[in-house]
């Protein structure tokens, strides 16, 4: 039997989760967990994320996309400062996944922080790849979208920066709960015309599948634009704002017509980026869609448009079907702690 010691606690240190996954050496998942974490409010709210999760000491291996927020100037400078925090929160033997580069020491981040800023795609995919052959990643989280293919055991990706996935369709700024509902249209039909959205943070995505009952328990851990209540007559309230309605002249039914056709438009945008990927070849036909992310009910739907066979990442990446949910909402945090233990 292991000792506590003997653990390996993989991270995902985001700007707006914390996500930590405990491995026993032979590889069995013990836990997976997630926490709020608004990065950008300071470095203190890394200390709040990581007091909310359960008890937990071993050898820790972390990939970020914490270095993002604007706590930092920019990319290399965050990848420095946050490998600094974690060095000093979870030990010197901290190792930090650099993507293509493969595990350095956190003290070397900012010498390869190209490498090591947001890459936690490339380990999720790099452990998919190991472990179900070839496929293609939709990892659906509360902020993006990552569409990223493998094959032969290997990631297969276009670009590598932000700026290059965006360009390659591989990243896209749409998530299942934090992404505001200004940003998916400059319209929405309602009451038979075509309303312009108005440019204010009303409401987010949030707030669109809580009303068609979509969003998972769990998924959306920051307050609401409001900072009201996560009720459908809360969401209701704030979506049909976007249009310069109020809930009361306007019915609950009417603001959920309005949440199913804006999460057409959402998914109709995460196609398009999907068959760009998919157009540039390098991936068989047949090859599956693997969903992970709490948006994977997303991802789920996509496999049906392409007509590819679905599969959930947390049956992949768990091993325990107790913990398969949680696996696939923190599929980074376990991957990487996979890449580890090889």
């Amino acid at each position: 039997m292991s000792t506590q010691g003997d653990l390996i606690l993989g991270w995902d240190v985001g700007g707006a989760h914390l996500k930590r996954a405990v491995l026993a050496p032979d590889g069995t998942l013990l836990s997976v967990e997630m926490a709020a974490c608004p990065l950008w409010q300071g470095i203190d709210k890394l200390d709040d994320a990581m007091a909310a999760l359960s008890p937990a000491t071993g050898r820790s291996v972390v990939t970020m996309t914490g270095e993002l927020t604007d706590l930092w100037p920019d990319r290399a400078t965050g990848v420095a400062g946050l490998s600094r925090a974690l060095v000093e929160r979870l030990g010197a033997d901290t190792g930090i996944y650099a993507g293509r580069a493969g595990f350095v020491p956190a003290t070397d981040a900012p010498d390869y922080a190209a490498d090591v800023a947001s890459a936690n795609w490339h380990a999720t995919t790099a452990a998919l790849a190991r472990l179900c052959g070839d496929g293609v990643l939709v990892d659906i989280g509360s902020t993006t979208t990552d569409i990223i293919k493998f094959a032969g055991t290997q990631v297969c990706f276009a670009g590598y920066s932000d700026a290059e996935r965006m360009e390659s369709g591989e990243l896209v700024y749409s998530g299942a709960a934090r992404t505001p509902v200004m940003a998916l249209a400059p319209t929405l039909p309602f009451r038979g015309r075509q309303v312009p959205l108005m440019a204010e943070h009303f409401a987010t995505t949030a707030d669109i599948h809580r009303l068609t009952g979509d969003l998972p328990e769990g998924a959306d851990l920051h307050p609401a634009a409001d900072c009201g209540e996560k009720t459908p007559e809360a969401s209701a309230r704030r979506l049909l704002r976007m249009v310069g309605r109020d809930l009361g002249p306007c019915t609950l039914a009417e603001a959920e017509a309005l949440a199913a056709f804006a999460a057409e438009v959402q998914l109709h945008r995460l196609h398009v980026a999907l068959a760009q990927v998919l157009s540039a070849g390098g991936v068989a036909a047949d090859a599956s869609l693997v969903g992970a992310g709490v948006g994977r009910f997303l991802a789920q739907r996509l496999a049906a448009r392409a007509g590819r066979f679905y599969r959930d990442a947390g049956d992949v990446l768990a091993g325990d079907p107790a913990l398969a949910a949680a696996a696939a909402d923190c599929a980074p945090a376990v991957a990487v702690a996979r890449l580890a233990t090889h």
